[in-house]
């Protein structure tokens, strides 16, 4: 079962090393902006698509943090009735 951070002995009282977390937030970062690039290349349906499962996957996730099990059809119809995609 995954471990989740506020289920560490030691939250919410954060410590890490600068110098070994620097160069992996830099690759991360580099990494997202050739990602977002390439978004902007796909047609809108596609980024949208993208954008929808991203989204359910967060709602989805953030809900089983708090205990709750939510069905993901329901949960992607939501998002997208929410954002005026259907």
């Amino acid at each position: 079962m995954a471990i989740y951070i506020y289920q560490l002995p030691h939250w919410p009282r954060f410590v890490w090393d600068q110098e070994m977390i620097s160069p992996l937030v830099a690759g991360i970062r580099s990494r997202q902006g050739r990602l977002l690039g390439r978004m902007e290349a796909l047609g809108f349906q596609l980024k949208a698509e993208a954008n929808l499962q991203t989204l359910t996957l967060d709602v989805l996730k953030s809900s089983e943090i708090e205990g709750e099990l939510l069905d993901e059809d329901q949960v992607r119809s939501s998002i997208a009735r929410r954002r005026g995609w259907i």
